[in-house]
């Protein structure tokens, strides 16, 4: 198939030209190149292209389809493409760089926080149990109990620091999730220090589990994403 300026060419019209003006176009032309006219320009290899130009521009619906087709053929073959294709490779590089630059001031840290936390739990409650009305021993949990606060605290910043980049956007939900577990888990085990009522301190641990989960959740969906 001829590409669409061809056919329009061959008519001497525009491609915006209505279907009364193809038609007046291929009846001038026609009479201007048909061998009965005797003239110069008379030729039917002519007559053979206006026919074909005709037959597709002529009818409405057969026009509009190789408009399409041509249109499309047009920007497979736009010399922008390349430039599109450069600008989309140089996209998902500052994508990659901003989810590098993410895991290294962000996410690591965060996760580094997290763990100092969650990790020492269970051994802190299996000392305390050994008489959770020592002094010492409440104390010593106490002061866990602090050092997670300023853990949370720095966690909590780390995840705010820079924006996520949006191919993180379910890793930094979990963690944002966690961050929030872990904080009310907290205040579980203060309160538990206060009254030494079991209920706070079971609370507080549930909490904590909570926690480590959506946090090995971040972990596995960012394993995905590598």
């Amino acid at each position: 198939m001829s590409s669409v300026t061809n056919h329009y060419k061959t008519l001497k019209i525009s491609p915006t030209a209505t279907q009364a003006e193809i038609k007046q176009a291929y009846r001038r032309l026609v009479k201007l190149f048909h061998p009965d006219s005797r003239s110069d320009t008379a030729g039917h290899e002519e007559i053979v292209r206006l026919n074909a130009a005709y037959e597709i521009l002529g009818d409405a619906q057969r026009r509009q389809s190789y408009d399409r087709q041509i249109s499309e053929k047009s920007e497979q073959q736009s010399p922008c493409t390349p430039n599109v294709s450069r600008q989309q490779k140089q996209t998902a590089r500052e994508a990659d760089e901003q989810m590098e630059q993410w895991l290294i001031k962000v996410y690591k840290p965060v996760n580094k926080m997290l763990n100092s936390i969650l990790k020492p739990l269970k051994k802190e409650i299996d000392e305390l149990s050994a008489d959770p009305f020592d002094d010492e021993l409440i104390e010593k949990f106490q002061l866990y109990i602090e050092t997670s606060r300023d853990f949370l605290k720095k966690a909590h910043n780390f995840l705010t620091s820079m924006p996520n980049p949006s191919n993180v956007a379910g890793v930094a939900a979990h963690l944002y999730y966690c961050i929030n577990q872990v904080g009310d888990g907290i205040e579980e085990l203060y309160l538990f220090t206060l009254n030494y009522d079991d209920r706070h301190l079971h609370t507080g641990q549930e909490l904590f589990r909570i926690a480590a989960r959506l946090r090995r959740e971040a972990q596995d969906e960012l394993k995905i994403k590598s």
